[in-house]
């Protein structure tokens, strides 16, 4: 088991060895929505998420997250509220008095780099006086060009990128801090996560970790992605806290996390004044359910270290998904799709079972659907091609990096996509 700090989030929820690994999800309605914002939280909290992150894409939206708070403590509804920030260091400021927990990139603070730093430490500094936690939460495809241009876009930068702001935080002595490193790639994320780990070791203080896979996708496919990597690293004692990520209600992805978090974490902890807190009952799964996450527990460590080549199993299609999963074998596109946020501006989930149902037939091809034009480009790292809303019912089509066909409607959109691959490849098999 890895040994870390302890972290506290309000008043009741810690996180760190020791502790139950604690579930969290995020908000997918849009913060200006404090209505449906609230009614989201008010269910999830029913569910059994421990914390629950919302976006906060501009500054308009700040006053809205402290309503939507205000509204869930006058409910007596107290589970931790995490903001979610991209980009702007006067928001990350602006939210410090409101929730009790921010995820930011610093290296997204500033395009200088030393400018980044400069803005971070006044953002440390301002968390301390609030006694707030911060999520230091970097993801594939998402590092600013100082790493990139130094270490390339690999396990290695990801964890190099993290450091130097666990450092800062470790020079500060401020030690409210969780760190996150999410792919979507499976092997890419359990190597990150390693190599952090071993970091923090090394240096001698050693943060908690956020664990989870981005952009898993839905459905069988995106719980079986998620396991596999997820339960790899809590076997390894790397994990204090998880999220599934699902393009699907948020509320679908705390049964999956409660049955890692059971299988993986330690009994559960009596509440005290203290402030420890318990797992809540989990949500029932079914038989079937049940029966795929723990075969994808069971092999999804053997195939990621490559301790073994195939699964001893007769259910082939269970075995060709974790065989994907485990990018060991692949047997149909290999899919990347956020969960949603605020920021989506289009029905996300039923748009994404669009492309999967017209996409099906490819081959060896990996295909994205993102919410936003903010970080679906930088995140779908791994992506051959991609999907990616730009609001006001307009698309931006992706070949690799490059957006190849802009401003395309919304119900075009699946057809150009399917039309740009089928160019390709038959420019391919010429």
């Amino acid at each position: 088991m890895l040994e870390t700090k302890t972290v506290r989030v309000g008043s009741n929820v810690l996180i760190g060895s020791g502790h139950p690994i604690v579930v969290q999800t995020m908000c997918n309605t849009h913060t200006s929505d404090v209505e449906a914002t609230v009614a989201q939280c008010r269910r999830l909290a029913a569910v059994g998420s421990q914390l629950i992150r919302i976006t906060v894409p501009s500054m308009k939206d700040v006053p809205c997250l402290e309503e939507i708070r205000r509204r869930l403590r006058a409910e007596g509804i107290g589970t931790p509220l995490v903001a979610d920030i991209h980009f702007s260091p006067e928001i990350a400021m602006a939210v410090v008095p409101i929730v009790e927990k921010i995820r930011i990139n610093p290296g997204n603070f500033h395009p200088d780099h030393d400018k980044a730093r400069e803005l971070f430490g006044q953002f440390i500094e301002k968390c301390r006086e609030y006694d707030r936690a911060i999520r230091i939460g970097l993801n594939h495809g998402s590092l600013g060009k100082y790493i990139i241009d130094k270490y390339g876009n690999t396990p290695e930068a990801m964890a190099l990128a993290a450091f130097e702001w666990v450092r800062m935080c470790q020079e500060a002595n401020f030690h409210n801090v969780v760190v996150s490193l999410k792919a979507s790639n499976t092997v890419v994320m359990v190597q990150a996560y390693r190599r952090l780990a071993a970091m923090m070791q090394e240096s001698g203080v050693v943060y908690p970790l956020h664990v989870g896979v981005t952009e898993a996708g839905n459905g069988d496919s995106g719980r079986i992605k998620s396991s596999v990597a997820i339960s790899t690293l809590l076997s390894e004692g790397i994990g204090n806290t998880i999220r599934v990520s699902l393009t699907e209600d948020p509320a679908n992805e705390i049964p999956v996390a409660q049955y890692l978090a059971h299988r993986y974490g330690l009994p559960v902890a009596v509440g005290n004044d203290e402030g420890r807190h318990t797992k809540p009952d989990r949500v029932s799964l079914s038989a079937r359910e049940e029966a795929i996450l723990k075969a994808a527990c069971d092999w999804g460590a053997p195939l990621l270290n490559h301790e073994i080549d195939d699964i001893p199993i007769e259910d082939e299609y269970l075995k060709d998904e974790i065989m994907q999963a485990c990018r060991r074998r692949f047997y149909k596109p290999e899919y990347i799709a956020c969960p949603g946020c605020g920021r989506t501006l289009y029905d996300l989930e039923n748009t994404f079972n669009k492309v999967k149902e017209r996409t099906s037939h490819f081959k060896d091809v990996v295909i994205a659907v993102m919410g936003c034009i903010v970080n679906g480009p930088g995140e779908m790292a791994d992506a051959d091609y991609g999907y990616v809303g730009e609001g006001f019912g307009k698309v931006t089509l992706y070949r690799k990096k490059d957006p190849v066909l802009r401003h395309i409607p919304e119900d075009e959109a699946v057809d150009r996509l399917v039309e740009l691959i089928e160019g390709d490849s038959s420019l391919r098999s010429e």
